[in-house]
């Protein structure tokens, strides 16, 4: 087996997860993928896979590697591609990922200009508030809020967003307005993070860490329902800037304690792609990264 087909067999089991399930895709036998990789690994020098006997396990060094071969064959594809001067436009299956209400909000928008610009791509959406593995998720683009860890990974920042407190007027009215962090105790709280029975919210006091623990009134695993809630009259809750945007826009909500508030959270655009990126992934980054950073509510 030439070093291409190799490539092609090793990103097949590990994006399949197994050597079989690999070798059903490719229409191989077991046998062939098994000594494809291993082929590969004594060529490397490598242990590119770490075998059991339920699960197979992509290294540290070979998921370096698979990121390399997807870019190599991905390159290939693509200089044929041209060369055949057939299908230049952008094609093929862009799998994207972003939080729930962000995805929602606004990554969708752009997505949908991006599929009408180019019928030839199909979209699959993971919009989870979990922070999905690019790799070994097979995922193409990724939206991320807050500081991102050392990796191989690709990022453009295209803005920034607050984490603030906001309540309605009419609750407002009723209970008042708190001035510092310690007067939430006695407020009606509705916590965002989800069901613990302690809610605790960092703030930033003249330059000093603060921490507020509080007991919620409300505590749901949805933005959404926060939100609603908050709106409602209920209290007072904690979002990020663009999950209220809307709300603060109308009136609906009001931000509090603006001067006890923590330092903003990035917004990244993150890909694995490297400058060798596929047109299909090109184009998308392009369409976000222009469409994110002209929206004054991530700014």
């Amino acid at each position: 087996m030439d070093r291409l087909q190799a490539m092609t067999t090793f990103v097949a089991v590990v994006d399949c997860g197994g050597f079989a399930s690999a070798a059903r895709k490719l229409n191989l036998s077991p046998p062939v993928v098994t000594r494809a990789v291993a082929e590969l690994e004594e060529r490397l020098g490598l242990r590119l896979l770490t075998r059991t006997t339920r699960v197979v396990r992509v290294t540290d060094a070979g998921a370096r590697f698979a990121e390399d071969c997807r870019r190599i064959i991905a390159a290939i594809d693509e200089a044929e591609t041209a060369a055949a001067g057939v299908h230049t436009e952008p094609r093929g299956t862009l799998t994207l990922t972003a939080p729930v209400l962000f995805g929602q909000l606004y990554v969708t928008p752009i997505l949908v200009r991006y599929l009408q610009r180019f019928p030839e791509v199909d979209a699959q959406c993971l919009f989870l508030d979990r922070v999905v593995n690019v790799v070994e998720e097979g995922v193409d683009v990724a939206v991320r809020i807050g500081e991102l860890p050392d990796s191989s990974l690709q990022a453009i920042r295209v803005g920034r967003v607050r984490r603030v407190l906001v309540a309605a007027p009419s609750y407002l009215e009723a209970h008042g307005r708190p001035q510092r962090p310690e007067e939430l105790a006695a407020h009606t709280i509705i916590s965002a993070a989800g069901v613990t029975p302690v809610a605790e919210w960092r703030f930033n006091d003249a330059g000093k860490p603060l921490v507020q623990r509080m007991q919620p009134r409300m505590r749901t695993v949805t933005n959404d329902s926060a939100i609603t809630a908050a709106v409602a009259g209920l209290g007072i809750t904690r979002l990020m800037s663009y999950q209220a945007a809307a709300h603060l826009q109308s009136g609906a909500l009001q931000v509090l304690l603006e001067d006890f508030e923590s330092a903003p959270l990035p917004i990244h655009v993150v890909h694995h792609e490297g400058r060798h990126a596929t047109q299909k992934v090109r184009a998308f980054i392009d369409m976000a990264v222009q469409g994110l950073r002209a929206d004054p509510a991530l700014q």
